[in-house]
């Protein structure tokens, strides 16, 4: 029967329609006003905030779940614990799910696992960024270890599509026990200052086992993870913030793997030249300075959005643009135990390297580094295979490599911070660069330790040794000598060389041997 012929039957039907609508939109007004209380957005909100204004299209609105132990078949709500769907940020496809913590306490089951699968493989198939927005209490105990088979799902599609399309985690509550390895897998965590938790066992449990007393916020909130652990990327100070802060930070990457970063019509001259470079590196080889002011001056308006910023902070990594192309950015940080680099920051800047390779965005490394930190207390953590995390993410990486050596490059870090030997494409040096095995000094005393013993004024000849040394070796020259550093420029000229070497790098192919995978020093 036609709409036309039976009027009252299809009015009658879209009211239901309407009402079921709103039921799973409002699931219960007096959770929603609690999740309000605690300074937090309801799921819906927040998709409205993260995406373009009415681009979101709903997805599973009507599943519900199907479980019927503990008396649970008597509250099955429309769409379950998690909204998911797609829309746009910028007028670029997003897919997106974001769990309710209004229903169920945002618990995951077997049919909210299904909802978010379902939009994830939907994300890989037609290939663009996924953003997941984690607020849950957990598992849901009532579906025992069905709900843990179905955080394995979630698990599968988070490694299926790790390299292949941008994936994000934004960690709007609680993330606790086995749900925090879905984020983990992820390529960039941000978290709420005081709202947001990660932590495989709270702090109850802690207690009971090991007797140690701590709180949510100390356990697992945004500082712990961007200051100690460097599980997460961001802190926010509050849910605009952090929704604010995805949307840029989309804006830097592809849709996926087979497609470049959008470049943006650049309003920064290609040829500026900033004279305060020249000045920027202090005369004194010991005395620091901050590597983030490098990078200001070089890149288009000088926007960086720097990644986690609190953690290993001797060295700096982020996203900025050169002549609007994206560009990933390492840069060791003199200002933070003078730039060394020890297992932290080879981690992170491994992981930065790898996550620009993956997703085709050109890295520039800014190279001001002594060496490995030395002591115990790094050999005996790793350093030997962490420290390899690096120099292998930057071997492996085929993207286009620029280096510019702004001072200091000693020892193995030399090798390690995309020098030419492994890979780097153009590598560019300021004249007042010391590339050598280790510093003047260092050199000078075992290199002439017997001589310095029999000297009768070993203070003054150490001083004539080391300023032999100095000019002998403590100079970009002679690595340039022998086409391991391409140019010797001066620091105003850097912004317009490397636009230059960028544009003639972005028809760079690299055949590589057929293989499964590397077996990168994990």
């Amino acid at each position: 029967m036609s709409r036309l012929s039976d009027p009252e039957t299809f009015e009658a039907k879209l009211a239901h329609l309407t009402e079921l609508r709103e039921q799973a939109m409002h699931f219960s007004p007096e959770a929603e006003e609690k999740q309000h209380a605690k300074g937090k957005y309801t799921a819906r909100e927040r998709i409205e905030k993260l995406l373009d204004p009415g681009s979101f299209q709903e997805l599973d609105t009507f599943v519900r779940h199907r479980t019927h132990d503990f008396d649970l078949d008597k509250q099955r709500p429309w769409g379950d614990a998690v909204v998911t769907g797609h829309g746009t940020i910028e007028g670029r496809r997003v897919c997106v799910f974001s769990q309710d913590f209004t229903v169920f306490g945002g618990s995951l089951g077997e049919v909210m696992s299904e909802k978010m699968c379902k939009v994830m493989d939907l994300a890989a198939k037609i290939g663009c960024p996924v953003v997941g927005i984690n607020d849950s209490g957990g598992a849901r105990i009532q579906e025992g270890v069905v709900s843990l088979g179905a955080y394995g799902e979630v698990f599968q599609r988070n490694v299926m599509s790790s390299g292949v399309i941008p994936q994000i985690s934004l960690i709007m509550g609680p993330c606790a026990g086995g749900a925090v390895y879905s984020p983990a897998m992820t390529d960039f965590i941000m978290m709420v200052k005081e709202t947001s938790h990660m932590f495989i066992t709270g702090p109850e449990v802690i207690k009971t086992v090991t007797g140690e007393e701590v709180d949510f916020e100390s356990l697992g909130g945004a500082m712990t993870h961007n200051q100690k652990s460097g599980v997460a990327h961001y802190a926010a100070e509050d849910e605009d913030h952090l929704l604010e802060d995805a949307r840029y930070l989309i804006g830097f990457l592809p849709q996926n793997n087979l497609e470049t970063p959008q470049r943006v019509q650049p309003t920064d001259d290609p040829d500026r030249m900033d004279p305060e470079l020249d000045s920027v590196v202090p005369e004194s080889a010991n005395k620091p300075y901050d590597m983030r002011d490098v990078i200001g001056m070089i890149v288009d308006d000088g926007e960086f959005m720097e990644i986690q910023e609190h953690w290993a902070k001797n060295i700096v990594i982020g996203f900025a643009r050169l002549d609007g192309f994206t560009v990933g950015i390492v840069g060791n940080q003199p200002s933070q135990m003078a730039g060394v680099l020890d297992i932290d920051a080879s981690c992170k800047g491994a992981r930065f390297v790898r996550t620009c390779d993956a997703f085709n965005i050109p890295i520039l490394t800014l190279c001001d580094v002594p060496g490995f930190l030395p002591g115990t207390s790094q050999e005996w953590g790793g350093i030997i295979r962490h420290g390899a995390k690096l120099l292998y993410a930057y071997t492996e990486a085929t993207v286009p490599k620029l280096t510019v050596i702004t001072r200091k490059s000693y020892g193995g870090a030399y090798d390690v911070m995309a020098s030419k030997h492994i890979g780097a494409d153009f590598n560019y040096a300021w004249p007042q660069a010391e590339i050598a095995v280790m510093g003047p000094e260092g050199a000078v005393n075992i290199i002439y330790r017997k001589d310095l013993a029999g000297s009768p004024t070993p203070d003054e000849r150490r001083q004539t040794l080391i300023a032999d040394y100095k000019a002998r070796f403590a100079n970009p020259y002679t690595a340039a000598e022998r086409g391991y550093i391409d140019d010797v420029i001066i620091p105003h000229e850097t912004r317009p060389k490397l636009i230059a070497a960028l544009h003639t790098l972005q028809t760079k192919r690299v055949a590589q041997p057929k293989r499964k995978h590397g077996n990168i020093p994990l």
